[in-house]
């Protein structure tokens, strides 16, 4: 019998987190006549520096308290828009430039429709941590209006006693920029950079390029040690653009500065993707779900590039026939590799099992479990997408692993399984 402890916690979608986004208009000219933008800001430079006040002062009025500095967001939009339309700032004051950034901004609420998918990795900062505590960070999918999604962090405390705190929300939130024109879309790899007074809890990964335009969906955090010691966190996640999904990797040694990187390869046109924490026998490894029906080992000598791989784990049990695939990067223990999995069976039903990797040679399967360690249960059928338990990625503290799972596309519980029973089981 595994021994399985459910903590009370539940993180849910909350509209009443917002961000402030660029808000677009189009621009171009039709046939010599003033474009939309340029009448816009024709209108505001022709208001009296009274009405301009008035103006100003009830945007402020209405979302000054809303978010972080936000006379300051808006005047890096304005300065956004100087340089599009070639404006004299020198000639313009600030009442005026702070009202027309504000004309080209919007609110957007982040987690309206669901929060889900999470996944775990050890804090970079482990300062004062008592010996049986473990301070980790979460990434999340949020998902907003038009079902974009985005990436959400969360930090908190794991204890040896199966207790998890979270570090509060701030009341602003703040996505990262990459400083540069948000108009001029970038194409390829992209560096974004937390602002500097925001805390991670308080950051969100926004889709920034063409390929990400409908969302950053379903992050698997690995802490990853090279083979010189140092220390990288990297997170693989599919950029989504409406119509076509392609696997990307954030990177990043600070988690002030985050590379998103687009993956070449194969492997890398499907989703999933879970990278070991290491290196094995000289190799880069992945786990994937390259044919959307089973799970693949695939190897590799650069990080971002991944080609076709072999096939490690087919559906075997009722819970998993319709397809399976990994809730994360696997966890390495002394007995081999765990790798936490996810089966669809009958209905749709979503449940989360395990398997047994060997250390030295991960293509061979040691064991795994017959029956799913998580399913939804009765109380967790309903959401947004409903019957559905699913994971992003565990981490081990002690001698349990700490599984942050989703709950019907809708919500994020918590559980924290007992190593020993689990590998009894398998």
């Amino acid at each position: 019998m595994i021994d399985l402890y459910h903590h009370p916690m539940r993180l849910r979608a909350d509209p009443s987190r917002v961000v402030v986004r660029p808000f677009h208009i189009a621009w171009q000219s039709v046939n010599g006549a003033p474009s939309r933008m340029e009448r816009l800001v024709r209108a505001v430079l022709d208001m009296s520096p009274g009405e301009a006040r008035g103006q100003l002062d009830a945007v402020l009025k209405d979302f000054e308290a809303r978010h972080w500095q936000t006379r300051r967001v808006f005047m890096t939009r304005y300065d956004e828009i100087e340089a599009q339309m070639g404006l004299d700032g020198a000639s313009i004051g600030d009442e005026k430039r702070q009202l027309i950034g504000a004309y080209f901004c919007h609110e957007y609420s982040y987690a309206a429709a669901a929060l889900m998918n999470p996944s775990a990795v050890p804090h970079y900062d482990q300062t004062g941590m008592p010996k049986r505590s473990l301070r980790i960070l979460m990434s999340l999918r949020a998902v907003g209006e038009g079902h974009i999604s985005s990436v959400a962090f969360r930090e908190g405390i794991i204890t040896d006693t199966n207790d998890l705190t979270l570090a509060p929300e701030p009341p602003f939130a703040t996505a990262a920029d990459t400083f540069g024109d948000e108009d001029d879309v970038p194409e390829g790899e992209v560096t974004v950079h937390r602002h500097r007074d925001s805390t991670l809890s308080g950051t969100l990964l926004f889709p920034i390029t063409r390929a990400q335009s409908n969302g950053l969906e379903d992050m698997r955090l690995t802490h990853f040690r090279h083979d010189d010691g140092s220390e990288e966190w990297l997170g693989t996640y599919t950029a989504y653009n409406g119509s076509q999904i392609q696997s990307e990797m954030l990177r990043t040694r600070d988690w002030r500065a985050f590379d998103l990187v687009p993956m070449t390869g194969t492997a890398a046109r499907n989703k999933g993707m879970g990278l070991f924490p290491r290196k094995v026998n000289g190799k880069y490894m992945m786990i994937g779900r390259q044919d959307g029906e089973n799970i693949f080992l695939i190897e590799s000598d650069r990080l971002t590039h991944w080609d076709e791989g072999v096939k490690l784990i087919t559906p075997k049990f009722p819970w998993e026939l319709v397809q399976m695939g990994n809730c994360g990067p696997p966890i390495e223990l002394d007995e081999g590799w765990l790798m936490l999995t996810h089966g669809v069976g009958a209905m749709r039903k979503y449940s989360i099992g395990a398997a047994l990797l060997d250390k030295d040679d991960p293509s061979k399967v040691i064991g795994r479990t017959s029956a799913p360690i998580l399913a939804a249960a009765s109380e967790d059928r309903e959401g947004y997408v409903p019957n559905v338990v699913y994971s992003c990625g565990a981490i081990r503290h002690g001698e349990s692993i700490f599984i942050p799972y989703g709950v019907a596309d809708s919500s994020v519980a918590f559980a924290f399984v007992s190593i020993k029973s689990l590998l009894a089981v398998m």
